[in-house]
């Protein structure tokens, strides 16, 4: 399984590979020392898993995580910090070392790991979510845990997403495109180049412009489907 060090510390990346070397199934396949190259090192190696420090100079560990696309890589963060372990979690990780890093906390990290867990090369395809899972969201300091079948909207914001949920319509730094992966084509259908929609959530459709179609969701949004896709929304809603 190929791993990526990603920490300012050249020392701290040192001591990480020397305890890797005692787990011969895990090979490094590089390092970087803050976020930009850390992208850059993820999109060039699809490693299927990182080792990630929180506090680097620029964007830290989890401005990183959410400047990515999915499908992303499993997480161990390794930090001489104990106070955002909770924050990390949030992000799903595998698991939270405190440096210096214990060599048995570095084993019972890596029995975590799924073996699986190796992104194809290109970025891969994620898994599809169900209605009925839920998923994280934060924007900033706030955070929700949100059904999939209770999104009704999700807008393009150039590289952001805007994403409506019950009375929240919180921005996430992920493209239109990689949400739009994610999510059932039975549930969401793509209306325009700037919208998803929810067709659980929609409440009425009118005629309009051009051969369109204005669909009205539930909770008063409205939303213009183009007449190439009013076609395309015609066939798949027919029996």
């Amino acid at each position: 399984m190929q791993a990526l060090l990603i920490d300012d510390e050249r020392l701290a990346r040192a001591e990480l590979r020397r305890l890797l070397a005692a787990h011969p199934d895990i090979e490094i396949a590089g390092e970087a020392a803050d976020a930009e190259a850390a992208r850059s090192r993820i999109a060039e190696l699809h490693p299927a898993l990182i080792f990630l420090d929180v506090q680097m100079p620029g964007e830290d560990g989890f401005a990183l995580l959410e400047s990515l696309e999915p499908p992303l890589p499993q997480v161990i963060f390794t930090t001489a910090y104990d106070e955002f372990a909770v924050k990390a979690f949030e992000f799903s990780a595998l698991d939270y070392l405190l440096k210096p890093v214990d060599p048995a906390r570095l084993a019972a990290a890596l029995a975590r790991v799924p073996r699986d867990a190796t992104p194809a090369p290109g970025g891969g395809r994620a898994e599809r979510l169900l209605a009925d899972e839920k998923v994280f969201v934060r924007q900033g300091d706030r955070c929700w845990f949100v059904e999939v079948k209770s999104i009704r909207l999700l807008e393009s914001e150039g590289n952001y997403t805007r994403v409506h949920f019950a009375d929240a319509q919180p921005l996430l730094f992920r493209s239109l495109n990689a949400m739009e992966e994610r999510l059932d084509d039975r549930m969401f259908f793509r209306a325009n180049r700037r919208q998803v929609i929810n067709l659980g959530w929609i409440d009425k459709i009118e005629p309009w412009f051009s051969g369109g179609l204005l669909v009205y969701l539930k909770g008063g949004l409205k939303v213009e489907l183009s007449r190439r896709q009013a076609q395309t929304f015609r066939e798949k809603m027919s029996l």
